[in-house]
């Protein structure tokens, strides 16, 4: 007998990691592949399986612990010196769990360098689609050549080759999700012979029992790194790549026939337990016992199909993602927020002959000075004026996060759908600077180049239906932000001054909020000092 120590294996890089479950206790028989603990990083939780087979003598980490790469997560005892081979040397990524045919066939050349090439910071978007490969093996690319295509729920976006190489293996495909950081590639740079490609690293056969049943068949769960050890099951989300769950709950997801993507996880970052898994399905039962049925959700009624053929010749279109996107977003809001509109108009008259006094510098700057920059800043140091405004409820709906910076959302109606790029620190940029941010926004999203951090942050929002017409409307609240402001079309009406009417240009507005942040008082207070300061610019230097 022998007591060997297994530690943890390389996890792309990642320090510090959460261990959120002990998968095994002192006594346990395990075998190799078994897994010991489940780690979480920021992006998803994984399994560390076992190198060795043997009773599990010792435990060196708890549930809570953080861990890095080689700290020590049991002591096994293991048959005769049958240790594994990974306590005398380095693991090497390219060492496969079960002996592999190929792999061993020529050695890489001594001057290769192949390196592994990841997707690069894309915000905090999370298992992003990937639509479209643009590069095959052996492909030669320049730095700057577009590698793959991905799709967050509001854009596109291509992700170009940091340097120039070749292609010596593809380690996702069309289809795929994946992350910052994920692997896209094996490159072999300039100055060395083209390694042998690792042919598309079948998993090891060993794995079958664990991963098979830890993940549904449709998902191929890319491992952390080329050749790690790490089991990834739970790495790569099914459905719409929103999921954070372990094997367990899966697997009891699975034998109740519940669709995870319908949960909201209450364990540590949103992970999904077994409990949430447990009382959706009492949910479920009760409302079906009670009559309501939860096909509608939360007891409310579906909408009944029609067989709009019947009528007349149709077409069935469907909806990009985009639009489903939004149509999620505002049922959700729609659902949660309980919205207040106040509507007034605003005196434009001086503001729209200051801004037609500055077109013809606006034209030797080669840009277009709207009204809405002017809007923007006018939002912005309202906010500031009344900072109860800048708010958002907490999702635990026992909070209010009060925001001490000023980042405005402009809405845009694109061919793809209705996108909402930030502008930031509104409060801080004049009215040039605010008009070329915005123009430069509104045309990446038209051209649909918006990445996902560019439509995150917002603390208000301004949607304009002045170019449509209409003399008013409703602007749904963008939650988690508490508030949104309608611009409809500016008129010509007779205004009492006193003494008689006399004609102004004034701006029809509609200011959405949601009650639970913001009261009646609150509200009136911003509307009137930001009719205010659209009516008299010159307030926003005072």
């Amino acid at each position: 007998m022998a007591i060997e120590t297994v530690k943890v294996p390389d996890i792309g890089g990642s320090d510090n990691v959460d261990v959120i479950e002990i998968s095994v206790a002192v006594g346990d028989t395990v075998a190799v592949e078994d897994a010991l603990i489940v780690l979480e990083t920021d992006k998803a939780s994984m399994d560390v399986p076992s190198t060795l087979a043997g009773k599990v003598v010792a435990i060196k980490v708890s549930e809570g612990d953080k861990v890095s790469e080689g700290d020590a997560i049991v002591e096994i005892e293991v048959e005769g010196e049958a240790a594994s081979a990974d306590k005398d040397e380095p693991a090497s990524e390219e060492q496969p769990a079960a002996p592999a045919k190929e792999e061993a066939a020529a050695p890489a050349s001594s001057g290769s360098q192949v390196e592994d090439i990841p997707v690069p910071d894309i915000g905090d978007a999370d298992e992003v689609d990937v639509i479209e490969v643009s590069v095959a093996e052996g492909d030669e690319v320049a730095e700057g050549d577009t590698l793959i295509v991905l799709e967050t729920d509001k854009a596109s976006m291509d992700i170009p080759a940091p340097k120039a190489g070749k292609i010596v293996a593809m380690k996702i495909k069309e289809g795929d999700k994946v992350a910052t950081g994920s692997i896209i590639c094996q490159m072999q740079t300039e100055g060395g012979e083209a390694a042998p490609a690792p042919a598309s690293t079948p998993a090891p056969a060993k794995a079958e029992s664990s991963e098979a049943e830890a993940a549904p068949e449709t998902t191929k769960a890319p491992k952390t790194q080329a050749g790690s050890p790490v089991t990834a099951a739970s790495v790569t989300p099914t459905n719409d790549g929103s999921i954070y769950a372990g094997p367990a709950v899966r697997k009891l997801a699975r034998q109740l026939g519940v669709d995870l993507d319908r949960l909201e996880g209450t364990g540590p970052r949103g992970r999904l337990v077994k409990d949430d898994v447990r009382h959706y399905v009492k949910h479920i039962v009760a409302a079906s016992q009670s009559g309501q049925g939860a096909a509608g959700g939360s007891g409310i009624p579906p909408i009944p199909p029609v067989d709009f053929a019947k009528f007349g010749e149709i077409d069935t279109v469907k909806m990009s993602k985009v639009k489903k996107i939004t149509a999620d977003n505002m049922t959700r809001s729609w659902l949660n927020v309980p919205r207040i509109t106040q509507f007034d108009d605003a005196d434009i008259t001086e503001m729209e002959e200051f801004r037609n006094r500055l077109k013809p510098e606006a034209e030797k700057r080669g840009t277009k000075l709207t009204p809405l920059p002017f809007l923007v800043k006018a939002a912005a140091a309202a906010l500031i004026a009344e900072p109860s405004f800048n708010v958002s409820v907490h999702h635990d709906g026992e909070h209010l996060v009060h925001k001490k910076y000023v980042h405005i959302g402009v809405a845009v109606d694109t061919p793809n759908g209705l996108m909402v790029p930030v502008v930031r620190d509104a409060d801080k940029k004049g009215l040039w600077e605010l008009t070329e941010d915005i123009n430069a926004l509104v045309k990446k999203a038209r051209d649909g180049k918006l990445s996902a951090a560019d439509m995150q942050g917002a603390c208000f929002t301004i949607s304009s239906l002045g170019a449509m017409g209409g003399n008013g409307f409703t602007p749904m609240v963008n939650a988690p932000e508490a508030a949104i402001l309608g611009v409809s079309r500016a008129q010509i009406k007779p205004v009492w001054n006193g003494s008689e009417f006399i004609p102004r240009n004034m701006l029809p507005l509609s200011l959405s909020y949601d009650h639970r942040a913001v009261n009646g008082a609150d509200a009136g207070r911003f509307f009137t000092y930001l009719n205010q300061v659209i009516g008299d610019i010159r307030r926003l230097l005072l």
